[in-house]
């Protein structure tokens, strides 16, 4: 009975630490980024926007892509934090 199960375990123990273990750090690494948003930070978008935060709300933030325009984004679309994304990986 435990030798049959026994290959069937170790698959769900392998597809674990292999698939399921990386991407729960991948999406804590991202939280932690996309709560580490500052007024000020320059940031790029998924988009490929790139532009500084003047404003920030719970879900939403203000950016600055040039003088005088503003657009309203998610702040899901964060995708980098200049300078502050490397420093984030690195902890």
């Amino acid at each position: 009975m435990l030798g049959s199960m026994l290959p069937f375990l170790l698959i769900i123990v392998v597809f674990y630490f292999l698939i399921l273990r990386p991407q729960q750090k991948r999406q804590k690494e991202r939280q932690r980024l996309l709560e580490s948003i500052r007024k000020g930070d320059k940031v790029v978008t998924a988009s490929g926007i790139i532009g500084t935060v003047e404003g920030i709300e719970d879900k939403e933030i203000l950016l600055k892509v040039a003088e005088n325009v503003k657009i309203k984004m998610l702040r899901s679309a964060v995708t980098e934090i200049v300078g502050i994304t490397d420093r984030l990986a690195s902890k």
